[in-house]
């Protein structure tokens, strides 16, 4: 059983930085794509960046150019990196885990963390 724990979320004003952190358990993670997601409150959720097993990154077009998504493969850890912080990136922040499993699309969600971006 995957299980997946994210920390790093706090209270920024705009323009600052915060790095967001997702441990994951179970022995699947190098072969995994790991993503972050966020979800504002009213609104659904949102893909922010995702990163393949190969180290592969994708970005929302909102975040592109201020957030930086990598993996330690070693440690079973995503980390986020956002930098330029806006009000509109406020929401809780989760961490994704998803991978093939035989015939099986396993899929995994952290508890989240909240960011708040705010003068």
């Amino acid at each position: 059983q995957v299980q997946l724990v994210e920390s790093g979320g706090d209270l920024v004003q705009p323009g600052g930085s915060l790095r967001l952190s997702c441990a994951a358990s179970g022995s699947a993670f190098s072969r995994s794509t790991m993503g972050w997601y966020r979800q504002a409150p009213g609104r659904q959720r949102e893909m922010v960046a995702s990163i393949t097993s190969g180290g592969n990154s994708d970005y929302a077009n909102s975040v592109k150019g201020r957030f930086t998504i990598s993996r330690d493969n070693g440690k079973n850890t995503v980390n986020l990196q956002m930098n330029s912080l806006k009000p509109e990136d406020t929401a809780v922040y989760y961490c994704n885990q998803r991978y093939s499993d035989g015939l099986l699309l396993r899929n995994y969600w952290g508890q989240g963390t909240q960011v708040t971006v705010s003068s």
